[in-house]
């Protein structure tokens, strides 16, 4: 069974390994978890996946695969639906309720379970015995036992089921979900490059082991420049008017930014990028910065990252005086073109759904200015960002 849920997990392009599924091989054989289908996928995915953005790919790979259930029993039967049709949903009364006892324990209500299961050859319903619906069997869906095994049941009735033979659905984390901090920073750390400068303050421990060693014993101190990420990020968020609904994505990926980067620069934009942004959106008429100077100050090694959904009147990419707010004496497009060619490093992050470019006339604008980096801004569309800043 374990070799064909391996070549399962293959056949999901997850990258897994044959020294790996021997380790978790090895795992089983040792004990290390009991027989529950929980600890199993715990171990199963700590010995098998090495990069957390995999974890939503196996999720659904181990769901669609064991179909699970909340132990590994030995009953391996297949309950037909038309036993579990929902007829009715039985009402019992107090006294009803309280005249039906269980079965002696969670080993004799599987025993009894699989006796069932073997001697069954029909529907049954409203009963007392079979695997059934409405009834007060410990056997089936939508009755009433307090230590029963629920088969077939949509969602749970009075919550008193000590197992549940159905089918166990993992939630799916794949890349189209909606980001979280965590997600984002988990795809951001793939652009860290580390480099040691500043003023040497940290201790060496390698070094001061080779120094003492090759001192005859006498302690010999070394010491280095901290270790810091070395890339250095300059980051536009158009803000306001179609962007309002994306705003907890945005202030998540600019969270999960700050807390990664120590090199990083944050502007604020409207549309489109003109001749001027701003860092505080209260301020932005009083306090701003020449975007021109930033092309002067932020060399072509920065990169550069603008989040927005890249949708505006076509006027403020192709005409003067074409923005909404003011005068502005060249075309946007004039503006990004210069971002482009100045910076080595390009993507753009647009938080309306990939399926939709298509249809508005300045996204694709932008993407024949801009090129192929411009990504969905989904744990996915993060993630190929990344990979497009770090080339």
């Amino acid at each position: 069974m374990l070799v064909d849920f391996f070549l399962h997990l293959r056949s999901f392009r997850l990258p897994v390994s044959t020294r790996e599924f021997l380790t978790l091989l090895e795992a089983l054989e040792a004990r290390v978890v009991s027989g529950s289908i929980d600890d199993f996928y715990v171990l199963a995915r700590a010995c098998l996946v090495k990069d957390e953005q995999y974890f939503d790919r196996f999720d659904l790979a181990f769901g669609t695969y064991f179909r699970g259930v909340e132990a590994l029993v030995d009953a391996h039967a297949v309950i037909p639906d038309e036993w579990l049709r929902k007829e009715f949903v039985r009402q019992l009364s107090d006294e009803e309720r309280r005249a039906i006892e269980a079965l002696g324990g969670l080993d004799k209500l599987m025993e009894t379970f699989r006796q069932r299961l073997a001697e069954q050859r029909k529907r049954h319903q409203g009963g007392s015995k079979w695997i059934g619906t409405g009834g007060t069997s410990p056997f089936g869906a939508y009755g009433f036992n307090p230590e029963g095994i629920r088969a077939g049941q949509e969602g749970s009735g009075s919550r008193s089921a000590v197992k549940v033979w159905d089918e166990r659905t993992y939630r799916n984390l794949d890349g189209e979900v909606e980001l979280n901090t965590r997600n984002i920073k988990v795809a951001l750390r793939r652009l860290r490059r580390f480099a040691r400068e500043g003023v040497p303050e940290e201790l060496d421990l390698d070094g001061t082991i080779a120094g003492t060693a090759r001192n005859a014993g006498w302690l010999d101190l070394k010491l280095q420049p901290e270790r810091r990420n070395h890339v250095k990020v300059l980051l536009f968020l158009d803000v306001g008017g179609s962007m309002d609904p994306h705003i907890e994505a945005c202030e998540e990926l600019f969270s999960a930014a700050k807390a990664e980067f120590r090199h990083l620069e944050y502007f604020y934009f409207h549309n489109c990028i003109y001749d001027h942004v701003w860092r505080d959106n209260l301020r932005r008429r009083d306090e701003r910065y020449s975007t021109l100077d930033l092309l002067h100050t932020y060399g072509p090694d920065w990169k550069l990252i603008i989040v927005g959904d890249a949708a505006m009147s076509p006027y403020e990419l192709t005409a003067i005086d074409g923005s909404v707010e003011y005068r502005n004496l060249e075309p946007g497009l004039a503006w990004l073109s210069r971002m482009f060619a100045h910076f080595r490093s390009v993507a753009w992050w647009n938080p309306e759904p990939q399926r939709t470019w298509e249809y508005t006339r300045t996204t694709q604008m932008i993407l024949q200015a801009l090129g192929p980096r411009m990504f969905p801004l989904t744990l996915s569309g993060v993630g190929q960002g990344i990979d497009a800043l770090r080339h």
